[in-house]
């Protein structure tokens, strides 16, 4: 069997592990395809920014590329990858096409990070005021974006189980085409868990997330209007210490120190200060995916009060670490509680301890990952015969971001 050794990664953006939890995801998979001892690219059209990673310093070349033009067709003929790992759905939709004409035997795969249609239904239920329900993704056009993404693609890799579920039982995906890889982490040894901070060492209530993703915002807003007055009603002297890369100006604007309510934009160390932090808040109303923010929290040893939008998908029927409560009030009244009393707050550590254990180890997945993607490129040709819908959408006549991106082309000359 012949392992992959040149992979094509094009990303959504430069990969900043200490500003999301797709951040550190992307990293995650680049240090294990060099780990493997494969040849890595990653190309992106997104600018470059501060808090990117040193891409050079893991052995990962870099190349910038641009969309709707021909360049991007020359670099991958001439890059001839055995692999190409589209950065969420997106990339797919504007590369996929390119890298299936110039390099058809190359391995598509897809990382969705989260499903973009599940977590945006969500957020639109939100504002419409309503409860949201799996068939208003069937009316949504970017459902029908994303699931051709998928069957397009050999495999998508999918986070949370109940998205794969989601998958296969209502948009029919052939269960070969998908695959579970959640975040993975190495396990929290004795040493490591003797020096986290006790009970009466920490302080003050958290709250942490990208701002430029929607669901942390909202989250923020939940705080400031409806959570954090309860439990500051309960506890007069706790503060909540909000941190976050990106914050917008009406983010700023909720700085309200009298409160206890701090907006302190980026953190330099984010387990440094999830560490210090006796509680985490994570009141999220919408979103996909499994949260990096609440498994860093158990990382940290560092119990957590979240929603069942939150928590879906990450517990499995282990007990979660803290509590998990969708009404404002319930969910003020346990975050009180678990900031009070030690028992159950050293009952929730344990609890994440368990969940890491349990659900997320590295040593779980990887091997097996390995060998899924060296078994599709051996077998590429019977596999893809298999996929009829996905060969119908490859057909030039459904092609249309082809033609929409070869038409910019020409008006771009």
């Amino acid at each position: 069997m012949n392992l992959i050794q040149n992979i094509l990664v094009i990303g959504f953006v430069w990969p900043e592990p200490n500003s999301s939890a797709a951040g550190t995801r992307m990293e995650q998979l680049l240090l294990l395809f060099k780990q493997w001892g494969w040849r890595v690219t990653y190309a992106t059209p997104a600018m470059e920014s501060d808090f990117m990673i040193d891409l050079g310093a893991i052995g990962v070349e870099k190349k910038s590329i641009k969309l709707n033009c021909p360049s991007f067709d020359n670099f991958v003929q001439e890059l001839n990858p055995t692999m190409v790992f589209f950065d969420r759905f997106l990339m797919e939709e504007q590369f996929g096409w390119r890298v299936a004409e110039f390099c058809p035997n190359a391995l598509r795969i897809l990382d969705t990070i989260d499903l973009h249609c599940l977590r945006l239904s969500r957020q639109k239920a939100i504002k419409e005021k309503r409860k949201f329900v799996f068939q208003d993704l069937l009316s949504e056009e970017i459902s029908k974006r994303e699931i051709a993404s998928i069957l397009r693609c050999d495999l998508s890799i999918m986070v949370s189980e109940v998205e794969m579920d989601l998958l296969q039982n209502t948009f029919k995906i052939d269960p070969d085409l998908l695959y579970y890889l959640p975040l993975f982490l190495d396990p929290i040894s004795e040493e490591e868990s003797s020096l986290w901070l006790p009970f009466e060492e920490r302080k003050d209530f958290i709250f942490i997330g990208n701002f430029v993703h929607e669901p942390n915002w909202n989250a923020v807003q939940n705080l400031n209007e409806t959570i954090w007055p309860l439990i500051r009603k309960e506890l007069p002297e706790a503060n909540l210490l909000v941190y976050g890369a990106y914050p917008s100006q009406k983010v700023l604007q909720l700085q309200q120190p009298k409160k206890g309510f701090h907006i302190l934009g980026r953190a330099e160390n984010a387990q440094e200060v999830v560490s210090k932090a006796r509680v985490v808040l994570a009141p999220l109303r919408f979103g996909a995916g499994i949260k990096g923010k609440l498994l860093e929290a158990m990382q940290c040893g560092t119990p957590s009060v979240t929603t069942s939008i939150g928590a879906e998908s990450m517990c499995g029927n282990l007990p979660w670490n803290g509590f998990i409560k969708d009404d404002p009030a319930e969910f003020a009244l346990k975050a009180v509680a678990l900031y009070n009393d030690k028992s159950i707050w050293n009952s929730a550590q344990n609890n994440g301890i368990a969940i890491i254990e349990k659900r997320y180890l590295k040593s779980d997945f990887v091997t097996n990952f390995k060998e899924i993607i060296c078994n599709l490129e051996s077998n590429l040709k019977s596999h893809r015969l298999k996929n009829f819908m996905g060969s119908v959408l490859q057909h030039q006549s459904l092609q249309s971001s082809k033609y929409m991106s070869k038409w910019i082309e020409e008006k771009n000359k």
